[in-house]
């Protein structure tokens, strides 16, 4: 069985992350969804609200599993039984910084394979960054995330331009 990995932030998941997500769902036999909790960054979303927003968003797709983790990558991996990891990749910049990522992973746990993705074209400027950007400050982000995104932004927010 082909377990891959999609590891990330996703705070908050977008339609780009999605897209990399459904098309995972139909080369591997199980795509798992893994929210790394980094406690020296500043999210938005909680891990457990982002969880949930992930399996409302891909509740449709039933070889799609949301998880977390801490630590190392390849430790996940390892223990999950993973063996590719899926890395969306919108520019030459992604590629420098995953391919690097890539190699260390290699190192920890050679049987483990990263399988890169390009974006779809009509996400390759999106990012979670720029949404929360928006978001904050009434932006329209109806066609950058999924409705539930929205919704958690809005209880987030009180600024009516989120739900143009």
């Amino acid at each position: 069985m082909k377990i891959a990995v999609y590891p990330g932030s996703f705070d908050p998941v977008t339609y780009g992350h999605l897209d990399i997500i459904e098309r995972g769902t139909k080369i591997f036999d199980k795509v798992v969804v893994a929210i790394l909790e980094n406690p020296s960054k500043n999210p938005l979303f909680t891990i457990e609200q982002r969880k949930e927003l992930l399996r409302r968003v891909t509740e449709g797709l039933g070889n799609v599993y949301v998880d977390s983790f801490t630590g190392l990558l390849a430790d996940y991996m390892i223990a999950h039984k993973a063996n590719v990891i899926v890395k969306g990749l919108r520019a030459v910049s992604d590629f420098e910084y995953e391919l690097q990522m890539a190699s260390i992973n290699k190192k920890l746990a050679p049987e483990i394979e990263t399988f890169f993705m390009m974006t779809n074209n009509k996400y390759s400027y999106l990012s979670s960054s720029a949404v929360k950007e928006l978001a904050k400050y009434g932006g329209d982000i109806n066609d950058l995330v999924p409705p539930q995104v929205i919704d958690a932004f809005a209880k987030l927010f009180t600024t009516s331009n989120i739900l143009k």
